[in-house]
This record gives C-alpha cells, structure tokens and sequence, in this order.
C-alpha cells in the first residue's frame, strides 16, 4: 500500500537542480581530447571526485574512472529517490528498478562465461560497495545458471525464473529477465492518474523497440519463428500481444509493413536508419535510432507535465546516458580511438 502525500513540485525542482549540473555537450567534447592520463582528475572535477577518491587507493587508469562512475549513478539514484514521496516515489521506482534487474544480468553472464571472481569484483561489481555484497555471493557459490537462479529466490525479480527450465540458455533468462520487469512496471503503472498513463505509455514505446530489435537481430541471426516469438515482450502499442505471433513468422519487409500502419511511428526514420546498418553490417544505427525517439519522448513528456513524476525520471535518464558517454570515452581512449570516432558516437 502506497502511504504518504506525494510531493511532485519538490522533487521536479530538485530534478530541474541536479539536470543543470549534468556535463554539457562542449564539456564532453574537451574530455574527449583528453589523454587517458588527464581523463581521472578532469572526470573527478565534473562532479564524481568523492566516487574517484574512494577507489583512487586500490585501482587507477581507466577501472578507477568506470568503478567511480558506477557508484555515483548508484549513489545518484539512491539520492534522488529519497527526494520522493508517497505515490510519486512509487512511479519514479517503477524506472528506476530495471537497473537491478541489470545486475542480475550481470551476474548471470559472469557465472555463464565463468568469469573470474576477483575480476568481477575488481572492475565490474566493486566489493568497496556493500551494495554489490550479495551478487557477489551468488556469483561465488554457483558453479551454473541453474544454481544462481537458486539463490536468486530471496529476491523480488526471482519470479521471473518460475517456469524456466533448469537447462535453460543465458539468452533465455536475460529474456525472462526483460519480461518480469515489464511486467512488473505495467503492472505499477495501471493507476488512472496522468503521471501513470504517460509512464506507461513510455514503458510501452520501449517494448516496442525492443521487440522491433530483436527482431532485426533474429532475422540477421536466422533464428526460428518459435525462438523469435519467444524473445518478444508482451505489452507493446505499436506491435500488441495479438500480433506477436504474426510478426514472428514474418520477415524484415514484414516487420516494416505492420510498423506503417500506425501514424504515431516514423517508419521512414527506421528505414533510413536500416539502410544505414546494412552498408555498415551492423544494427548500431537502428540502436541508436530508437534510444534518440525515447529519449525525445521523455524530454517532452517532462515538459508537458512538470508536476509528475517524469521530470524527475527524464532526470535519471539524462544521469544514465552522461555515465554512458564517459564511460565510452575512457574505454575509447584507452583503445586509441580517435576524436572524430567518439563524438560520432556520443555527440
């Protein structure tokens, strides 16, 4: 049961605070000059100094920055939703759960590539964070997915292993996975207040991307009908649960046909962008075209309705995408990439 008043004028003011510290584009851009050296001071002066000094003692380089920028969206996310109360804090959960979903991902993809524990704990789930205590555990004592899955009942997303088979692929469980989650979060948002029907919309545009990818990607990998449909998620508005079976029997120009039919998508948009993935063989552009369309949807739906909850998770996507673009710089970087590469991809 939901107690408590919400406070959404508070909590969109606060967000409207945190947004104006975020890096800007010409920022991004110096850092991208940068050398790997210069890289960890210049990132600690653009608000993540206390998350670099507390790992500064035992890692440097590149892990220091991507470990410092994991607790801070961490920290961040904590932060902010102490801000919020009552039904607001509930919608604004809602988004901000699927990261721990995220970390059951990664605990999982660990236990199935057998990955090294001290290296998982070094540079991908820090033990410095007590937060990651437990995930840890379960990477430590399971020899195999069936077995995380095992130690995964205590936890609120282990309903979404119900029905899954103990042999069950790593695919099959990152679906199951996206599935509860979304569930879950439709579920949360059923309520008949706006906030509600705006998020739920929103959830609903993100299910439909990612169906529209994985079927993209199903199609490049020629997987069957039967595994395609079972990667689809239910819930979507421009391809809805009855069709699923349908758009899983089909091909590309298939996909592409359904998607004309509704005049709130830019087909031609997607179009384009596939174009550009076939002379480039790979789905990044289509990636990245679907990530701008939500983004742009949070950014006006923030707007539109400045007393809800969507400022306040326009905020946290805006924290997650600038945590996403440092984090590409530092790995670019440290690769040898090039400017001109990087701001192609993050500006």
């Amino acid at each position: 049961m939901i107690t408590g008043s919400s406070n959404p004028s508070t909590a969109a003011a606060r967000a409207k605070a945190r947004k104006s510290n975020l890096i800007d584009r010409n920022r991004l851009r110096q850092l991208i000059q940068q050398s790997p050296d210069q890289l960890a001071t210049s990132v600690a002066d653009s608000g993540y100094r206390s998350e670099i000094d507390v790992y500064a003692a035992k890692h440097s380089g590149s892990d220091l920055i991507e470990l410092a920028l994991t607790q801070n969206l961490e920290n961040e996310l904590v932060s902010v939703l102490k801000v919020c109360t009552g039904k607001l804090k509930e919608q604004v959960r809602i988004y901000a759960e699927r990261f721990t979903y995220q970390n059951a991902k990664t605990v999982l993809r660990a236990i199935s590539t057998k990955a090294d524990l001290e290296e998982v704990a070094h540079a991908v789930l820090p033990v410095e964070n007590e937060c990651n205590t437990s995930w840890l555990n379960i990477i430590s004592n399971s020899d195999n997915l069936s077995e995380a899955v095992e130690l995964m009942k205590k936890l609120p997303l282990s309903k979404a292993f119900a029905d899954m088979d103990s042999d069950a692929s790593l695919s099959e469980y990152e679906d199951a996975l996206d599935r509860h989650y979304f569930e879950k979060a439709l579920s949360a948002a059923k309520g008949m207040d706006l906030a509600d029907r705006v998020l739920r919309n929103h959830l609903q545009m993100e299910i439909d991307h990612r169906n529209i990818l994985n079927l993209f990607e199903a199609h490049n990998m020629g997987l069957s009908s039967e595994d395609i449909r079972n990667s689809l998620l239910d819930g979507g508005r421009l391809i809805p649960t009855g069709q699923l079976n349908a758009v899983a029997n089909t091909d590309d120009d298939g996909v592409l046909d359904i998607l004309r039919r509704s005049s709130r998508f830019d087909c031609a948009g997607l179009e384009d962008s596939l174009k550009e993935a076939k002379n480039l063989r790979t789905l990044d552009p289509v990636v990245m075209w679907l990530h701008e369309r939500e983004k742009k949807d949070l950014t006006r739906m923030s707007y539109l309705h400045p007393l809800s909850a969507l400022p306040v998770i326009h905020y946290i996507s805006l924290k997650v995408q600038e945590v996403t673009d440092l984090r590409l710089i530092v790995r670019g970087i440290t690769a040898g990439l090039s400017a001109e590469v990087l701001e192609a991809h993050i500006l």
